[in-house]
């Protein structure tokens, strides 16, 4: 039994990387945006009452940051179970 092995165009790959590279995006952006609102937010109280240590910031950006993942976690599964799935089916395809 031969079977026909094809390979992938250039038009391919690329798409395949324009995929992958929003997927990073898609997967990483809400908590980025958690990262810099509460990064903003610590930033400003410190402006607003003078006080100006530099180690207030690590704390409540950390907890919010796990926050964020736990909240964020079935939405970036599904984005990966998306991504999987047209991956799949290109490799099924050739």
């Amino acid at each position: 039994m031969s079977r026909k092995v094809t390979s992938m165009n250039g038009n391919e790959v690329i798409d395949v990387a324009r995929d992958a590279i929003w997927l990073a995006i898609g997967m990483s952006a809400p908590i980025m945006i958690v990262g810099l609102v509460v990064g903003i937010a610590i930033g400003l109280f410190q402006a607003l009452t003078q006080i100006q240590e530099a180690t207030l910031v690590f704390a409540p950006k950390i907890l919010a940051i796990f926050v964020a993942m736990l909240l964020f976690l079935p939405f970036m599964g599904a984005l990966m179970g998306d991504f999987m799935r047209k991956i799949a089916a290109r490799i099924a395809g050739m």
